[in-house]
């Protein structure tokens, strides 16, 4: 999805206030843009330096764009377990990134897998876990390693990617943060 420099920025906007009006029990003024009315899977990441301090979305389209940040945005900052909330006083340290997710396409063969262009998402009865495309190239992992990656993140041995009940998605992202070049 190409989104316009302004578009982006109302985005971020749109994220950024939707954590500060959670503290005053508020809720954040939505842009007006044709395009947000879209339904598209989104994430959206908050760094503190080069930390992550937050990360939750959907995989698919469930709400519209602009309700999706705003949802996902909050969530990130309060509800993800794997850190303390987000203080106020934090705010002015934390970085914004939203991915904005392209189509699920079903991985035949590992070859297809483009590192810098893939996110992946594994499903399994067992588990699932979902990898945005910047992980796997942040850490400088090969197809490999972000296979064996996805694997543990959906909390299951490598080996299932051979059980006939895997299923492994690979998808693009439209990326962007806070302080960015676009």
């Amino acid at each position: 999805m190409d989104l316009s420099l302004k578009q982006k920025e109302a985005l971020l906007k749109l994220a950024r206030d939707s954590i500060l009006t959670h503290f005053e029990g508020k809720l954040p003024q939505m842009p007006d843009d044709e395009l947000f009315r879209q339904k598209r899977g989104l994430f959206v990441s908050l760094h503190q330096g080069e930390e992550l301090r937050g990360c939750i979305g959907y995989i698919k389209g469930y709400n519209t764009i602009a309700a999706s940040v705003v949802e996902m945005a909050r969530a990130a900052a309060f509800d993800d377990n794997r850190f303390s909330p987000i203080r106020r006083e934090e705010m002015p340290l934390i970085t914004i990134e939203i991915s904005l997710l392209g189509d699920l396409i079903p991985v035949e063969t590992h070859a297809e897998i483009e590192i810098g262009r893939d996110g992946l998402y594994l499903q399994h009865p067992y588990g699932s876990g979902l990898l945005l495309p910047q992980v796997a190239t942040d850490w400088g992992w090969d197809v490999p390693t972000f296979l064996r990656q996805i694997c543990q993140k959906a909390g299951l041995p490598y080996g299932i990617l051979q059980d006939e009940q895997a299923r492994l998605f690979r998808f693009t992202a439209s990326v962007f943060a806070e302080n960015q070049t676009f």
